[in-house]
């Protein structure tokens, strides 16, 4: 769950985070995405703590759908019962995303293959 901060003025210009921001408002509601999905989409292969840095450092106006991108094999990397676990698993639900333990089921991922 995204702390409230605002990004340095640094940040917000920064090329990366900003392609990383662009694969994340691009993921279609009721979908979600891994985090290294999203890097490999924003051309950054690998690099799936980079994903969640950037999102982590996003500008509050940005209003990203964080809630979208899961950990490898859809999980919720939030801890169990955490209220950014609790939040995630909400907003999921209500774009249609059927959970399951804590997953997102593999018909509901997207892979952003054509961005």
């Amino acid at each position: 769950m995204r702390r409230g901060k605002r990004a340095p003025r640094s940040e917000e210009a920064n090329p990366a985070l900003q392609a990383i921001w662009h694969v994340v408002c691009s993921i279609p509601r009721g979908r979600a995405a891994t985090y290294g999905t999203v890097a490999r989409a924003a051309g950054f292969p690998g690099r799936a703590r980079q994903a969640g840095f950037a999102l982590r450092r996003s500008p509050q106006g940005l209003r990203l759908p964080w809630h979208r991108v899961v950990g490898a094999g859809g999980r919720i990397v939030f801890a169990p019962g955490s209220a950014a676990h609790r939040e995630q698993a909400r907003r999921l639900r209500a774009e249609g995303v059927a959970l399951r333990r804590g997953r997102v089921p593999p018909e509901a991922m997207t892979d952003l293959s054509q961005l």
